[in-house]
């Protein structure tokens, strides 16, 4: 029995995730789609509580993924994207009263330039007492659109003022809008952050790619008790790895660590869909016209689930 109860405990941990999550504004009414009202992050943050989640920081968890470690299933990391004014005038008091770290990732150009929503110098100074201060671009531009060298001069520029105003050198980083390409994703790796974190849904556990770690979106009308369920799919994406020239999704090719006969298939436009799996393999055909500029592939077996994002690149390569 006791070899059997260990067996079970082992299989428990071997597939444990932690889930990273990520706000916006807080307590804004002006942008409900992207805002967090301070009654449902208290009931987020009580949830965590009475439900034994441990949030910490998101150092603990990208040091725990460098060593291999087994990832805790109970683990959650808070992260705020844009140094908006709504988190110091409605967000922080909560953080600081559950005792709950974050990080903060800096759209550099809104505070250097006194954009009138956005913190300033001497406020995020004040937050780093509580959380860690992160990079967020300096422009907030759509880095698709750009090209190698202008990415280049945004992170270089980005990087020298935030580190001469904070006296800060952050070690993490996210893309603006979530918008990334291998291409984008190789030029932001150049500059030598600890992990990169991305807003698709899903999980991290130890299997996870440290420069591409999956968020999921707490603004708006959420399900946290779904988006806590979910679990990371081990998938190695064969195809597509970029988005089509003529905007359809002909094929479908990815390797996913689980034996069962059947999987999802979400396609941003198009919906969910049964598809079959052989021998670990999806391979199939499609002829799915991709309906945005920006579109999410889901993968899910159960509640596992892999995501890749397929967004045009003006300056990317088939």
């Amino acid at each position: 029995m006791k070899v059997v109860l260990l067996s079970l405990l082992f299989a428990m941990t071997l597939w444990a995730d932690a889930h990273i999550f990520v706000y916006h504004r807080f307590g804004d009414s002006r942008y409900p789609s992207t805002d967090t009202t301070k009654e449902e992050l208290k009931r987020q943050f009580d949830y965590f509580r009475t439900h034994g989640y441990k949030v910490v920081p998101l150092e603990k968890l990208v040091t725990s993924l460098k060593k291999k470690k087994t990832i805790p299933d109970n683990w959650v990391v808070l992260t705020i994207d844009d140094n908006f004014k709504s988190f110091y005038d409605n967000g922080l008091a909560l953080f600081k009263e559950y005792k709950y770290p974050f990080s903060l990732f800096v759209y550099v150009e809104a505070t250097q330039k006194k954009y009138p929503d956005y913190l300033s110098w001497n406020q995020l100074k004040e937050i780093s007492k509580y959380g860690s201060l992160e990079f967020h671009s300096y422009a907030h531009p759509h880095m698709t659109k750009l090209s190698d060298k202008e990415l280049e001069k945004d992170f270089t520029k980005g990087l020298n003022i935030f580190k001469k105003a904070l006296h800060v050198e952050p070690k993490y980083f996210t893309y603006p809008y979530g918008e990334y390409t291998d291409r984008v994703k190789k030029i932001a790796m150049k500059y030598g952050f600890s992990a990169i974190v991305n807003q698709n849904m899903g999980a991290v556990n130890k299997y996870s790619d440290i420069f591409d770690l999956d968020r999921n979106a707490l603004v708006g009308k959420t399900n946290l008790k779904l988006l806590l369920s979910f679990k990371h799919l081990r998938a190695n994406w064969i195809k597509p790895t970029t988005f089509p020239k003529n905007g359809v999704l002909k094929a479908l090719h990815v390797e996913i660590k689980k034996d069962v006969k059947s999987a999802g298939l979400y396609i941003s436009g198009n919906g969910w869909e049964k598809i079959p799996v052989k021998n670990r393999q999806i391979n199939i055909t499609l002829n799915k016209k991709l309906k945005k500029g920006r579109n999410r592939v889901i993968i899910s077996v159960k509640n596992r689930i892999s995501t890749k994002l397929l967004i045009k690149d003006k300056y990317g390569t088939e």
